[in-house]
């Protein structure tokens, strides 16, 4: 986030939604998992503090889906109408923070749909006191994981999703044969295909590192004689949230303006520490220099 600010691409529509991306790795890293090894050491509290902490763990992942279909229908319109996306959306870029803002709000909705009654009601029955070991699973009914999470969030943005980017490599693969021998329209569509196949990484790598923990979901749903270990769901739960870690590295590496600002922040903290580490030795040189001169006064005068 950092990066692309000091790069000033924020006035582009596309960046401000990676920004708004790199939003939901960063609550997962700074809120998701703390909450998450909460429930895992089933600590003591409410129904409902332990259900709005469930809540909370799954808003980030309503999130990450929502922002990258919005970068995927941005970068369909940039390639599909460039000049009218460069006239209206572009000088117009508020548009794109009032998008991040609906996704963000959506993703709040439909995280916080349990609150609301879709919640595990044979837990609340079972109490015998107001208090109870916090777990995901004993408050968050997997019906609803699994039919409006997977099923009805899930599965149909990302059938969207790889609709427009398989419509976008098409549309840059008919302009780059269309206008070939063209120096302008070449460098056009080299930048956008280099774009294009950074963002669709970041699709992939979601898709990887969600998609076991749904199927595990699933399968716990509807299969009444196979039932995933609970270690094993452990390791889905934390390979979820190890692609807010690698979404960053790929923004470092892949993306061109995010990769050269990078670069340039780094250049900037060790040329920084060399400066410092070289000031630090010049009183050191200045005091062996001082020795050698007393000492070589000292000779001259026993002489």
């Amino acid at each position: 986030m950092f990066a692309v600010w000091r790069s000033g691409a924020l006035n582009q529509s596309t960046f401000c939604l990676i920004v708004s991306l790199a939003m939901a790795d960063f609550l997962v890293g700074c809120l998701a998992v703390p909450l998450a090894l909460l429930e895992g050491m089933k600590i003591e509290t409410s129904f409902s503090s332990c259900l709005f902490i469930s809540c909370v763990l799954i808003v980030p992942l309503q999130a990450s889906v929502l922002n990258l279909l919005a970068i995927a229908v941005d970068r369909c319109l940039r390639v599909c109408i460039p000049f009218r996306y460069k006239s209206s959306v572009n000088k117009r870029h508020s548009w794109s923070w009032l998008l991040a803002g609906v996704c963000w709000m959506l993703a709040c909705l439909l995280g916080f749909i349990p609150m609301f009654g879709w919640y595990n009601h044979e837990t609340l029955k079972e109490l015998n006191s107001t208090s109870f070991n916090c777990e995901f699973k004993a408050v968050i009914p997997t019906s609803y994981m699994v039919n409006f999470i997977f099923c009805g969030v899930f599965i149909p943005p990302l059938v969207i999703m790889i609709a427009l980017y398989s419509y976008i490599f098409f549309k840059i693969r008919s302009l780059s044969r269309g206008k070939a021998g063209v120096a302008e329209s070449e460098t056009y569509t080299q930048k956008e295909h280099r774009l294009a196949v950074s963002l669709l990484l970041v699709l992939v790598l979601f898709v990887v590192f969600w998609l076991p923990l749904n199927v595990m979901h699933t399968i716990n749903f509807y299969s009444q004689n196979t039932q995933v270990s609970a270690s094993v769901m452990y390791c889905g739960v934390i390979l979820s949230h190890a692609n807010s870690v690698v979404n960053p590295v790929v923004y470092a590496f892949k993306v061109p303006k995010i990769r050269a600002e990078f670069s340039m922040i780094w250049r900037q903290v060790t040329g920084s520490r060399q400066q410092e580490d070289r000031i630090s030795r010049t009183p050191e040189i200045q005091t062996r220099a001082g020795d050698g001169n007393i000492c070589q006064v000292d000779f001259n005068a026993g002489k």
